[in-house]
């Protein structure tokens, strides 16, 4: 049985990549901080996941990859693009969703947020 179907709460994610300066950055200093930490163990399923992936992701009943191998420097996997696109404007990190309780996208996020910034986001009704 799912975790979201027992004890419902909204969702994180954090998309990063090991070339992004700015997601290295929030993982020393946002996601360090404290009231951070709790406020995440506490509301939310986080998540984090390279955006570079090669892992096969089953997501709702279907599979996802990263069909970028091989045609892109910076290959990146589909959930990130599903997830974390934006209507003309190229895909970029890092990307920081939440969503609610069903799963709906509520906020995001395409630039470093500080502890405090991140707080903003995950205490916003």
């Amino acid at each position: 049985e799912d975790s979201l179907a027992i004890k419902p709460k909204k969702v994180f994610i954090s998309f990063h990549a090991d070339w992004c300066a700015y997601c290295k950055k929030m993982d020393k200093v946002a996601f360090q901080n404290a009231a951070v930490i709790n406020i995440l163990n506490t509301n939310y399923y986080a998540i984090k996941m390279d955006a570079e992936s090669k892992n096969v992701i089953v997501f709702d009943g279907r599979k996802y990859t990263n069909q970028q191998i091989s045609k892109s420097r910076k290959p990146t996997h589909d959930i990130p693009l599903l997830l974390a696109s934006r209507k003309g404007k190229p895909f970029s990190l890092p990307a920081n969703l939440v969503l609610d309780e069903n799963f709906i996208i509520k906020e995001r996020s395409f630039e470093y947020l500080s502890p405090k910034a991140l707080l903003t986001m995950l205490t916003t009704p």
